[in-house]
């Protein structure tokens, strides 16, 4: 599994990394790994609003669906449309496929660095 430490993790396997005053939101290998193969993602549109802790939209897997949970609370300013037409990519590049940006950042979620997210992951598996 790969941990980035530029990158902040939630506890719902979300990595956050704030760009330009721009806050990045994508899902971490560990979620990939555990989602199995990504067929689908339903995301928000640009304008709607997240809240730390709630469910912005959700992944498709060949396994299950899983809710994305939003690590901040904020707008959203931009969402990757790409994924609609190729959401494997959130498999095969976790760190490079963001899912959305959120602008005017108000809180977050306890964020844990790479370190303590991977001690998380290693109970959790």
């Amino acid at each position: 599994m790969l941990y980035p430490a530029e990158l902040r993790y939630s506890k719902s396997h979300e990595w956050v990394k704030v760009e330009d005053g721009v806050t990045v939101v994508g899902i971490s290998d560990f979620a990939q790994n555990a989602l199995g193969d990504v067929v689908f993602v339903n995301l928000p549109a640009e304008g709607d609003s997240v809240t730390a802790g709630d469910a912005f939209g959700d992944v498709e897997s060949v396994k299950a669906v899983s809710d994305l949970v939003s690590p901040v609370t904020g707008t959203v300013c931009a969402v990757n449309e790409d994924l609609l037409d190729a959401p494997e990519t959130l498999n095969s590049d976790p760190y490079g496929a963001w899912i959305i940006k959120v602008e005017t950042v108000e809180g977050s979620e306890e964020l844990l660095d790479a370190a303590a997210y991977e001690a998380f992951c290693s109970e959790e598996g």
